[in-house]
């Protein structure tokens, strides 16, 4: 059975919630996430407002769902 990995680069999903607890790496590794995966817009939206209502969001859904908060799905 295939261990459930964490969203933040790969780590495992304890050290992810760790992460996402303390705002300045939930904030970094959000942004560095979204532009691993290509994704600019949401980096970019990520780098300038990932720091308030995002970070809460972020650390909500890391707990329930194991990812990151998807502002831009696609």
């Amino acid at each position: 059975m295939a261990r459930k990995r964490g969203d933040y680069f790969g780590l495992s999903y304890l050290v992810s919630v760790i992460l996402a607890i303390i705002p300045i790496t939930s904030w970094i590794c959000g942004f560095v996430t979204r532009f691993m995966e290509g994704k600019i817009v949401a980096g970019l939206i990520r780098l300038i407002f990932g720091w308030n209502i995002i970070w809460i969001l972020d650390l909500i859904f890391m707990i329930i769902s194991k990812h990151i908060f998807r502002i831009i799905p696609i």
